[in-house]
């Protein structure tokens, strides 16, 4: 009868701690009935957030090729719902999609970049971002010097060797010559160096 008691007391007590214990982990929301440990929840950035980054080395027209992976990080924390799921200097890796230099007679040199990862607890995780299009500034008013400066001196050389007319005569020449420079010079390169900030913006949502 005593052992029978015992016996009782013991499954009792087994039976208590069990139920203890699975309200615990209940509560924290972090066991399964077998014991894992649930993965923790994530978050889904979605598409059309933007992302603003520092550039850790240098990309332009005049040093990058198509498919080059550049460095840079977070210039801003990326919330959602007003948590913060990746911190401000998160590492973001991107890639180089095209580039473009300047042609001799006519357009700009164009560097199409785009963000393939970004990189959080030490994860890199793949992200889709709209192509950054960077154009180069024009130099229409520096070519417009160039031909306007070669004419006044051809306008100068044909006075003084046959008077109106011939100045007539070297500003035509004069100003041909300096087209002449200007198609034969490249337009500008453009180049982002290091610390250069660039905007992007997800292309498709992503869980992080």
């Amino acid at each position: 009868m005593r052992r029978l008691y015992v016996m009782t007391l013991i499954a009792f007590a087994l039976g208590f701690a069990s139920c203890t214990t699975a309200s615990t982990a209940d509560s924290k929301g972090t066991s399964s009935p077998f014991g894992f440990l649930k993965p923790a929840a994530k978050t889904r950035v979605p598409s059309g957030t933007p992302l603003r980054v520092v550039l850790q080395q240098g990309v332009g027209t005049d040093s990058s090729v198509p498919g080059a992976a550049f460095t840079a990080v977070l210039a801003d924390p990326i919330v959602v719902d007003g948590r913060t799921v990746l911190e401000k200097g998160s590492s973001v890796v991107g890639s180089v999609v095209d580039v473009q230099k300047a042609g001799r007679v006519k357009g700009r040199a164009t560097l199409r970049l785009a963000l393939t990862s970004v990189v959080r607890n030490g994860k890199t995780i793949p992200i889709h971002t709209r192509t950054h299009v960077g154009v180069a500034k024009s130099n229409k008013k520096r070519d417009a010097a160039v031909i306007g400066g070669a004419a006044g001196v051809g306008a100068v050389i044909g006075a003084i060797a046959g008077g109106g007319k011939g100045a007539a005569t070297g500003a035509a020449i004069g100003g041909a010559g300096g087209t002449g420079t200007v198609l034969a010079t490249r337009g500008d390169d453009l180049h982002y160096p290091p610390e250069s900030r660039l905007n992007f913006v997800l292309s498709k949502s992503v869980d992080l």
